[in-house]
């Protein structure tokens, strides 16, 4: 907030003087003791119009520090920096204003517009993975992200229920019903090992007897129905739901496919090679053309994800997401370049690629393969840890980093797992406003002048921060942002706590220290609130 003020006031001094047109830029201070924030735009100015730095820096502060309310002091440093301290009372009015908005931090920049975000979409061929969690998570968050904005959100889930995941898996099912029965069988080749498969082929002779032949549609159908109610349970113990769920066989049944195949061709941009049919890639700017149907018939991820992507863009969406794993960089600039060779917008559609996990147990790598049934379950990580660390450890990283999700460190209950460490400082200044509420009833008879100590200042400036790192998280689309700046909230919480004695003999800086810490909570619960985690108020 503050840093767009400074910009605002720099930018209508800048035209009072004659210069416009000019990209002003304003950050922190490397030295703490010229003030908070600082500018080189003296600098660009005495460049572009062979003036001295130094004095047009003066000319500017002569004009800003007359008019602005928020600055206490601006300074001129060689060769030609400006740099403004803040005034005390702008952060006062942020401890106000935090105090009195429930909504503070909240935009309204997505305000009547529509955003549908495609996440988790894993095809229900077996429990859902620590793998399908990171996308899982990912997109929630993202979610919850874009709604504080102001958008209206569709959580979307996509699958495909006709491909040769699901063939395998209903062949696996089968070999597994008949072995229970003590017949003859052939698994498949590649075919799921899980327990699963065999729980539920168990099922299937429960609810459907002893008799049923090979390739009976059952083996298709009840597999399918048994893994999605797995997975729709696993989320929602996430608290994760969607509004929609769609699936590749529809575009196949109405017609989309073979319109969008029909279209493609029509503009020359289709043909048929070794068996397989072609998608001209090279025609629209590409080093090589991509293969959209196999030679077996099989089609790639690319034609049925281009008729899916299609639908949501003629169902009218202002922002359109997808949360894709790394191994989707490929794919998905084909199924954008098809669009827009059938004239559709697609600068609304924004991929967000993450990277892939690797859970560690006492410094080793935990190997997992879904087909061979090696691998921990999203449901048993929860078991293990809690929703809330499974949440916060999926988004603590930055999406393009590859994330090692440490065991140990996820069940340690110490203030060395950062979730703990970050409740706790919720949890921490509850306890203290119960304590004082016992006392005083009136928590509003505050005064913010009484906050002077170097730890108040520095949390006040860190809680101003927050609608700043709100809006960034919403430019880069990246929950860590706000994962990391809740840790670094609370830290200096406790720091803050450790340094001044928030309930003392003085009953008037007393209240002004608990209105700082109920700030500061409430920052916490709006962060953690947009995480999707708990802020216990007891721990």
């Amino acid at each position: 907030m503050i840093v767009e003020i400074i910009i605002n006031d720099l930018n209508r001094t800048l035209v009072k003087l004659g210069y416009s047109n000019i990209d002003v830029k304003v950050s922190k201070c490397k030295n703490p003791e010229f003030g908070d924030f600082s500018s080189s735009i003296p600098l660009v100015l005495g460049k572009i119009h062979k003036k001295t730095p130094i004095d047009i820096a003066h000319k500017i502060r002569s004009e800003m520090i007359s008019s602005s309310n928020i600055l206490d002091e601006i300074t001129i440093t060689d060769p030609g920096f400006i740099n403004f301290k803040i005034s005390l009372e702008y952060y006062f009015g942020i401890l106000n204003d935090i105090l009195n908005d429930s909504d503070f931090g909240k935009s309204n920049i997505g305000k009547n517009k529509t955003a549908n975000v495609e996440f988790v979409s894993a095809n229900p061929t077996g429990p859902l993975t620590v793998g399908h969690g990171r996308n899982a998570i990912l997109g929630d968050v993202v979610s919850n992200i874009l709604e504080w904005n102001g958008y209206e959100v569709t959580r979307e889930y996509y699958f495909n229920n006709a491909g040769r995941q699901m063939r395998i898996l209903s062949k696996s099912v089968e070999a597994r019903y008949f072995e229970n029965l003590g017949k003859s069988f052939d698994f498949p080749e590649d075919g799921y090992e899980g327990e699963y498969i065999a729980d539920i082929a168990e099922e299937i002779i429960d609810v459907y007897g002893k008799d049923l032949k090979f390739d009976d549609l059952v083996f298709s159908s009840f597999p399918e129905k048994m893994m999605f109610e797995h997975i729709k349970n696993t989320l929602s113990v996430l608290g994760i739901k969607f509004d929609e769920f769609s699936n590749e066989k529809t575009f196949y049944d109405n017609g989309d496919i073979e319109k969008l195949l029909s279209e493609l061709k029509a503009k020359d941009l289709l043909y048929e090679k070794d068996g397989a049919t072609w998608f001209k890639t090279t025609s629209l700017g590409k080093e090589k053309d991509r293969v959209f149907i196999k030679g077996t018939g099989e089609p790639t991820y690319r034609l049925p994800d281009t008729a899916y992507h299609r639908n949501k863009v003629e169902r009218g969406f202002d922002l359109i997401i997808d949360v894709f794993g790394a191994d989707h960089m490929d794919t998905y600039p084909d199924v954008v370049l098809a669009l827009q060779a059938l004239g559709l917008k697609t600068e609304h559609i924004k991929v967000l690629l993450y990277q892939f996990v690797t859970l560690l147990r006492g410094g080793e790598k935990i190997k997992m393969s879904t087909r061979k049934a090696t691998f921990i379950s999203l449901d048993d990580l929860v078991d293990e840890v809690g929703v809330d660390v499974v949440r916060y450890f999926f988004v603590m990283r930055g999406i393009n980093t590859h994330l090692n999700f440490d065991l140990d460190l996820a069940a340690d209950q110490s203030d060395k797992n950062p979730v703990y460490y970050l409740q706790y400082a919720h949890a921490r200044i509850c306890n203290i406003i119960n304590r004082i509420e016992s006392q005083r009833k009136d928590l509003n008879a505050y005064n913010q002048s009484l906050l002077t100590h170097e730890s108040e200042i520095v949390l006040l400036k860190q809680l101003e921060l927050f609608p700043n790192i709100v809006l960034s998280a919403l430019d880069s689309l990246e929950p860590q942002i706000i994962a990391s700046y809740l840790q670094v909230t609370a830290t200096k919480f406790h720091k803050y706590y450790a340094n001044c004695r928030i309930i003392n003999e003085d009953k008037d800086l007393t209240l002004s220290r608990i209105a700082l810490a109920r700030a500061t909570k409430n920052i916490l619960n709006s962060g953690l609130s947009i995480l999707g985690i708990n802020a216990p108020e007891k721990m």
